[in-house]
C-alpha cells in the first residue's frame, strides 16, 4: 500500500530565504507522525505546502496519491488543516461555531448535524458548547478548534502546534483528545511541534527537522537508541550537530 503522505525534495524560498532545502518523509496510512524541531526550522512551511495553502519552489507533496500542486481540490476534499494561530468566532456559541463551519463541509443539514454532533464527542465540552466562545479558556477553545478539524472525518488531519500556548493540564487534554481520535477512527495524523517530548508522547515516528532539512528520521526509540539519548530533545541535538 502507497504511504498517505509523500514528500519528495520539497523546497521553498521566500525571496532570499531558502525555508526548505529538500525535506522528504513519507507518513503510512493510520500513522501519527510528528515534525518537529525549533521555531523557523521549516515545519509550517512543509505544512502549509501539503495544505495547499502555498505552492513549493520545487519539488513534490503527494496526499493519498493526489498531488497539492496540481490537484488541491482534490487533496482539500480528504484533508483537514488546523493552523497554528486558527481562531474561532468568539461572539458564537460554541455549536454556533460547529454548526457555521459544518456548513461549509455538509451537503444536507442532516450531514451538517452529523458532524456537530461528532465534534461534540470529540472536544468533550458538552457543558460548555452553548456558552460564546469568548469565555473559553485557550484549552477550551483549542479543543473546538481540533473538533473542527476532525468532525469531518478526513482521510488525513494535519495539526500544527496544537498545544502551543497551553498549560500543562490543558496540554495534557488536547494530547490526550488527538490520540484517543487517531486510535479510534484510524485517522492519519501529521502533528508539528517544537515541544520534543509531547512528539514523543503521541506519534509512532518522527522527523527531525532543522534549517530546512530533515536531519533525521524513524520512531521516538529509534532515534534515542541511534543517538544514545535519553529523549528526543537530546536526539535532536546530536542529529543536528548543535552544542
Amino acid at each position: 500500500m502507497a504511504p498517505a503522505i509523500t514528500v519528495s525534495d520539497l523546497r521553498k524560498s521566500f525571496g532570499d530565504i531558502q525555508a526548505l532545502k529538500g525535506v522528504s518523509f513519507s507518513v503510512e496510512d493510520g500513522e501519527i507522525f510528528g515534525l518537529i524541531g525549533p521555531n523557523g526550522a521549516g515545519k509550517t512551511t512543509t505544512l502549509r505546502i501539503l495544505g495547499t495553502l502555498i505552492s513549493p519552489t520545487s519539488g513534490s507533496a503527494v496526499v493519498h496519491g493526489y498531488d497539492a500542486v496540481k490537484e488541491p481540490d482534490k487533496v482539500r476534499s480528504i484533508l483537514s488543516y488546523l493552523p497554528e494561530d486558527a481562531g474561532a468566532y468568539q461572539y458564537l456559541s460554541g455549536e454556533e461555531y460547529l454548526k457555521f463551519m459544518a456548513g461549509f463541509y455538509a451537503h444536507d443539514k442532516e450531514k451538517a448535524n452529523a458532524m456537530v454532533e461528532a465534534a461534540r464527542g470529540i472536544s468533550g465540552l458538552e457543558g460548555r458548547l452553548k456558552d460564546r466562545v469568548n469565555g473559553y479558556s485557550k484549552g477550551m477553545k483549542r479543543r473546538l478548534l481540533i473538533a473542527r478539524a476532525l468532525m469531518m472525518k478526513p482521510d488525513v488531519a494535519i495539526l500544527d502546534e496544537p498545544t502551543a500556548g497551553l498549560d500543562v493540564i490543558q496540554a495534557y487534554h488536547v494530547r490526550g483528545m488527538i490520540k484517543e481520535y487517531a486510535e479510534k477512527m484510524g485517522v492519519t495524523m501529521l502533528v508539528s511541534s517544537h515541544n520534543m517530548l509531547e512528539v514523543e508522547y503521541l506519534c509512532h515516528r518522527v522527523a527531525l527537522v532543522n534549517e530546512g532539512t530533515v536531519v533525521a528520521e524513524g520512531s521516538p526509540q529509534e532515534l534515542k537508541e541511534r543517538f544514545n539519548a535519553v529523549n528526543l530533545e537530546e536526539a535532536f541535538m546530536e542529529a543536528a550537530h548543535i552544542g
